[in-house]
């Protein structure tokens, strides 16, 4: 693998130079961008796959509401039917049309969730149609064209940055040094003194801290049984993840003392009943990012694990001053 990605390294240069000229074609205007009719924040990343976006975006914009504001969700919705128009996302759409993503927002947000590949067009259309006076983008770090208020990056603490490098030899949509032009950077997950999270911190510099927490797991087939992982502990238990870092999924399980068989699918995979027709008897954990694209497939050894975001005191008191200067 390291002397596939010393092989596309010259690549990745182009892709850094590319995304880099292209940030600061922005910048300078070279590039037209368009501001929403209220304050915007971008919570995005710098890596493909998942580093956490999606719960803290739930986090916050229930912070949001708690503060007396009004937020909506703005989301390309990877994934779901290829269209340009914006339309609200409605609960327990269909993951096909939708993406999974948005139906998992629209699901849990309380706050109206807009989905379109055009974000400028979903942000005016929660304006004029929600009476929303702040905007939260699910992803977005890199869709310049939409001007933001405030950027919140996540960083995955158990892969940091990877190998340093830009696609396609390595995990980076942008330079390394793009994190430091955001205004919150935030780490999901502990780092170790010499990890790639660490890593990443002496990079960009300060990040504060977050978890994903937990919930008890729930009966896909029927949402009435509820059970806490630690119930799993005697059971045979396949984990099943399709999402951007499955290995922190899995892990999650082991640290609360099951014994698993690990299945990973693609980042946003569709799932159909034969994926399932493989798999070793009892029980089936997933993710809900996965789970709202089985409920048509739900069997009764089927459960899915919800997650919260928690982040720490530091980056609560940061955000806070940062919405009251909007």
């Amino acid at each position: 693998m390291q002397a596939l990605s010393a092989l596309l390294a010259p690549l990745g240069w182009v892709y850094c130079a590319v995304s880099a000229l292209r940030a600061l074609a922005y910048r300078r205007g070279w590039l037209g961008s368009e501001s929403a009719p209220v304050p915007v924040i971008v919570v995005g990343n710098l890596t493909v796959g998942g580093t956490g976006k999606t719960p803290l975006v739930l986090w916050l914009v229930r912070h949001l509401t708690e503060r007396g504001l009004c937020p909506g969700v703005v989301t390309r919705g990877y994934g779901g039917s290829r269209h340009q128009d914006a339309r609200l996302v409605p609960e327990q759409a269909d993951p096909l049309l939708y993406g999974d993503e948005p139906v998992l927002l629209a699901t849990h947000a309380g706050c109206p969730v807009a989905v379109s590949h055009d974000r400028v067009a979903a942000a005016r259309l929660l304006v004029a149609e929600h009476g929303c006076d702040l905007l939260v983008t699910d992803d977005g770090l890199q869709h310049y064209r939409l001007r933001r208020d405030c950027e919140i990056l996540v960083v995955d603490g158990m892969r940091g940055f990877g190998n340093g490098r830009c696609l396609p030899a390595g995990p980076l949509r942008e330079p390394q040094h793009r994190g430091r032009r955001t205004d919150l950077r935030i780490l999901n997950g502990g780092a170790d003194a010499a990890g790639p999270g660490a890593r990443a911190k002496e990079t960009i510099g300060c990040l504060m801290r977050m978890t994903l927490v937990p919930g008890d797991a729930v009966n896909l087939y029927d949402a009435r049984q509820v059970r806490p992982l630690k119930a799993f502990r005697a059971d045979s238990v396949t984990a099943v993840a399709g999402i951007g870092n499955p290995r922190r999924f899995f892990s999650m399980l082991r640290d609360h003392g099951l014994l698993i068989r690990e299945r990973a699918f693609p980042d946003h995979h569709p799932f159909v009943a034969k994926d399932f027709a493989g798999l070793a008897p009892g029980v089936v954990l997933m993710t809900e990012k996965d789970a709202v694209k089985c409920r048509a497939l739900a069997k009764p050894e089927h459960w899915y694990v919800p997650v919260q975001a928690q982040p720490d005191a530091a980056f609560v008191l940061a955000l806070n001053r940062m919405i009251d200067g909007f």
